[in-house]
């Protein structure tokens, strides 16, 4: 799980009140006669400071002066309140991240490996093959579809697939599109592929978009939007080979 901005303040918070404690302690122990034993190292202060924020209180060594006792309270209240927020805080972003895992969707936690990753956006026929030429050469890619069922199917044959809403900003960001060092989109719905590339030309702005489209019309639309994508017709593509297998057979 991924330390959010906040757990990470809440996580520096508790050592500091922790080294708070453990100094205060040795000085007023060290130095004074605050509490019923010396304190004569910061092993031991620190074994107090812990004993006392836990709530444990074993009596072994306890406050006899007001300084001290005035001390003890002011480490309780801060110590507790400190750490029942960062278990809260803490609990809140494992529950989330497991929650997302069980939608299909990405978690905090494996966004934070997602760097010169290969896109693939929609299980259109091709992609799908993609798909299989890349996991049998072993390289690193993830699968988007906004189907759970489909998702479901992919991770069940070993495929990292989620589920995002492609025309949602929020969802592709999750999936740190500008890191991408390939985007490959292949979907059938028009309208949601033009859109999904205005998306991805705004965030991804090193990668290698590439697109399928399915007739010169889709070509000249996405061409419009940006002239840096690659289009690939499959159609086109086919006909070329085959007119070209024609010819040579004339000959």
């Amino acid at each position: 799980m991924r330390l959010t901005a906040k757990a990470l303040v809440y996580f520096i918070v508790i050592i500091a009140v922790f080294a708070f404690g453990t100094i205060g302690t040795y000085i007023l122990g060290h130095y004074g006669n605050n509490f019923s034993e010396k304190i004569n190292n910061l092993f031991d202060a620190a074994y107090f400071t812990l004993i006392t924020v836990s709530t444990v209180g074993y009596g072994d060594i306890v406050p006899v002066t007001e300084i001290a006792k005035l001390f003890v309270m002011v480490l309780i209240v801060t110590g507790l309140g400190v750490f029942l927020s960062a278990v809260t805080v803490l609990s809140s972003d494992l529950m989330g991240d497991r929650v997302e895992k069980l939608s299909g969707r990405i978690t905090n936690f494996e966004r934070r490996f997602l760097k010169e990753h290969i896109l693939l956006i929609g299980t259109d026929t091709v992609n799908m093959q993609i798909a299989k030429k890349l996991k049998s050469e072993g390289k690193r890619f993830i699968m988007i579809t906004s189907d759970k069922t489909i998702a479901d199917r992919l991770r069940d044959l070993g495929y990292r697939a989620y589920v995002a809403d492609e025309t949602s900003e929020t969802d592709m960001s999750k999936f740190e599109i500008g890191n991408a060092r390939d985007i490959i989109v292949d979907m059938r719905e028009k309208s949601k592929m033009i859109y999904l590339l205005l998306i991805v030309r705004n965030l991804a702005k090193n990668a290698r978009v590439t697109t399928v489209v399915h007739s010169e019309e889709e070509e000249k639309n996405v061409m419009s939007l940006n002239s840096k994508i690659n289009v690939m017709n499959p159609a086109e593509i086919a006909s070329q080979i085959v007119t070209k297998k024609i010819k040579e057979g004339k000959n």
